[in-house]
């Protein structure tokens, strides 16, 4: 599926000037980090996380500010698993983790990145795990293979539906190939507004 022009512009101005105006809030997260790095050993470890996730079926490493103890990022390593699952659990948590970059969602910033780089969208399916989308393939369902992921998009904002993700997510998929590029740039402006609402309100984003 094309990466329509409207839509990487889109992406592209709206990721640089979140970069440039959050620029402060990346200072004060690095040292918050940074004093709870010297004060809890614990916590200590690299101020960035990477995980390798599938957009338009290839791979790239999606950038986070670390949240999990340094213990926890080895358990990670050595059972294969995902830092998602793990960062449910409180006690798992950096004290910057639980007190600062989670309650905010300041841990997804660094995936402005992404989005500048091309790799993924502003709003789109999100971006899984490549094992996880190979079962979804083998079970039938491809179109993390063929469309641009995102940051957000409808199933991380509805709220209180019974409609599964993967269908919000496919709906996505149809009104990306049906709908003309300045009307897709509207819808894109539509979800971009409803995840600003959800996240002012606390409800959280699903994933």
């Amino acid at each position: 599926m094309p990466y329509r022009a409207p839509k990487r512009l889109l992406d592209a101005a709206v990721a640089g000037t979140l970069l440039f105006l959050a620029s402060p809030v990346v200072v004060a997260v690095g040292v918050a980090t940074a004093v709870d790095m010297v004060v809890s050993r614990p916590d200590r470890g690299p101020f960035f996380y990477r995980e390798r996730r599938i957009s338009r079926g290839r791979g790239f490493d999606l950038l986070k500010f670390r949240t999990l103890r340094r213990d926890v990022l080895v358990q990670i390593e050595a059972a294969g698993g995902h830092a998602r699952l793990y960062e449910a659990d409180p006690a798992n948590l950096t004290w910057a983790g639980r007190r600062v970059l989670k309650p905010c969602y300041l841990d997804e910033l660094p995936q402005l990145v992404n989005v500048l780089r091309g790799e993924i969208s502003l709003v789109g399916p999100r971006p899984w795990p490549p094992e996880m989308v190979e079962r979804q393939v083998a079970a039938g369902q491809d179109y993390r293979t063929h469309v641009v992921a995102g940051l957000t998009g409808p199933a991380q904002v509805t709220k209180g539906g019974d409609r599964l993700y993967q269908d919000l997510d496919l709906e996505y998929v149809r009104l990306s190939r049906t709908l003309g590029s300045w009307a897709l740039l509207r819808y894109d402006l539509e979800i971009l507004a409803r995840t600003v609402r959800v996240m002012a309100r606390g409800e959280g984003l699903s994933f």
